[in-house]
C-alpha cells in the first residue's frame, strides 16, 4: 500500500502510517529499529532495495532523506516536503517512508527525521554515497546509534580513511570493513590450524579499494609484522600471502568468487569467497549495535605505515582528480616508479651520484673544423 502525501508535515506522515497499518490489518508495531537512509534521488532506488532485502532479517521502519536541488533562487527559500508511506509488501517486512526535501527545510532534516522515529528503538543513520567525513557530529548522524558509511562510494577513498581514523567515533562502520568479514574469518581460521610464527604479510587487490587497506592494517595492527600492498587487476582483493617460519600461507581469489587456501603441509582446499551484495552487507551491520572495537584499532593503525609500492595513496588520488599521470611508467609497473609513473624517492637517489658525475665530468673540447680552400684562393 503507497500513500502519497504533498507539502505535508511529520504528524501527517504519523497518521499515514497508522492508517495504512489498519488498512491492512496489522494495527501493532514489530520493528526492531529505526534506519535512516542519507541519499540523493540518484543512488535511492538501489540503496532502498538493499534495505527491504534486509529487513527480512531486521523488521525496520525505513526513513529515506533524499535532500532535493533547488533550481532558483526563489525555489531556495520556499520550504516543503514530500513523502511517500509505503506499508505492507511494498515495503518488505517493514515501514518504509521516502522524504523529499525541498528549499531551507533541507538544511534541518534532523528536525523532519526526529518525530518519525521509533520510540525506544535503536537508531541506525546509513549514507551510501556523499558520506560527511566526521558522521557523529553531522545533525543526521547524532540520532543514531550507529553510523554507517561508505568509503569505496568516495572519489578519494584512502584519504578519507585517514581522515575518518582521526575522527572516529564509537558507533561509526564502514561497508568497505564489513566486505572483509570473510576474508578475516578465512584468515583467522587458517592460523588457528598452525603454531608457527607470522613473519610477513602481502595483501594485494585492485587499485584504490579500501578494503585492501582496511585488512592490511588489520593484519598489521594483529599480528604486528611488516604488511606489503601490492596492487592487481582485481576485481576487488585477489590475495592474501603469509611467510611463516613453517612455509607460506595464501589466500587466492583470481575471479571474484571462489578462493584457494594453500597451507605449507596441507592439500590445497577450495573455499567459497564470493563478492556479497549490499543487502547482504548492510544486513550484517544491523545484527550489532555496539561498538566495534576491531574496526577503530585497524582504522587507526594508519594507511601510511603499510609498505610497499601501494601506499602513499592519497597523493596519488589527488593527482588523479586533478588529470596528473607522471610520464614515465605505467600504473603498476616496477622499475622503481609508484602506480602514477612517478618516480619514488629510491629511484631518484640511485639517479643522483649519476647526474653529479655527469654534471662534474670535464667536456672533452673538439678540433675545429678547418675550412674547404678553393681553387681561386690558392695562390
Amino acid at each position: 500500500m503507497k500513500i502519497d502525501l504533498t507539502d505535508t508535515t511529520s504528524s501527517k506522515i504519523n497518521k499515514a502510517l497508522v492508517q495504512g497499518r489498519r488498512a491492512i490489518g496489522t494495527p501493532a508495531v514489530g520493528m526492531v529499529l529505526t534506519l535512516v537512509i542519507v541519499t540523493d534521488e540518484e543512488n535511492a532506488y538501489d540503496a532502498l532495495k538493499a534495505a527491504s532485502d534486509a529487513s527480512r532479517e531486521h523488521p525496520s521502519r525505513t526513513l529515506v532523506v533524499i535532500r532535493r536541488v533547488s533550481r532558483s533562487p526563489r525555489d531556495r527559500t520556499q520550504s516543503r516536503l514530500d513523502a511517500e508511506v509505503r506499508v505492507g509488501a511494498e515495503a518488505g517486512t517493514g515501514e518504509t517512508v521516502i522524504l523529499r526535501l525541498y528549499g531551507e527545510v533541507v538544511d534541518h532534516a534532523q528536525s523532519v527525521v526526529l518525530p518519525l522515529l521509533l520510540p525506544d528503538a535503536p537508531v541506525v543513520v546509513w549514507w551510501p554515497v556523499n558520506a560527511p567525513l566526521d558522521p557523529a557530529k553531522d545533525p543526521l548522524g547524532a540520532l543514531g546509534q550507529r553510523r554507517v558509511t561508505d568509503t569505496y562510494a568516495s572519489e578519494q577513498p584512502v584519504r578519507d580513511l585517514a581522515t575518518r581514523a582521526g575522527a572516529y567515533t564509537p558507533g561509526d562502520t564502514d561497508l568497505s570493513w564489513t566486505r572483509i568479514t570473510p576474508w578475516r574469518s578465512m584468515l583467522a581460521a587458517a592460523l588457528d590450524q598452525i603454531t608457527c610464527e607470522v613473519q610477513a604479510v602481502e595483501v594485494e587487490g585492485e587499485e584504490f579499494n579500501p578494503s585492501c587497506e582496511l585488512l592490511a592494517m588489520w593484519l598489521a595492527d594483529r599480528l604486528d609484522v611488516p604488511v606489503k600492498r601490492s596492487v592487481s587487476g582485481g576485481p576487488g582483493l585477489t590475495a592474501v600471502r603469509m611467510d611463516t617460519d613453517c612455509g607460506p600461507i595464501q589466500l587466492d581469489r583470481a575471479d571474484g568468487s571462489l578462493a584457494t587456501l594453500t597451507i605449507e603441509g596441507q592439500p590445497p582446499r577450495a573455499v567459497a569467497l564470493k563478492r556479497r551484495e549490499t543487502a547482504e552487507l548492510i544486513a550484517e551491520e544491523l545484527r550489532r549495535l555496539d561498538p566495534d572495537d576491531t574496526y577503530a584499532s585497524a582504522l587507526r593503525y594508519g594507511v601510511d605505515r603499510l609498505t610497499g609500492p601501494g601506499t602513499a595513496t592519497a597523493p596519488r588520488e589527488q593527482a588523479v582528480a586533478k588529470g596528473e599521470q607522471g610520464s614515465g611508467g605505467k600504473p603498476g609497473s616496477g622499475g622503481g616508479q609508484d602506480r602514477l609513473g612517478v618516480p619514488t624517492p629510491v629511484e631518484e637517489a640511485a639517479k643522483a651520484p649519476a647526474a653529479r658525475a655527469t654534471a662534474q665530468a670535464p667536456v672533452k673540447q673538439q678540433p675545429p673544423t678547418p675550412e674547404p680552400v678553393r681553387k681561386g684562393d690558392a695562390t
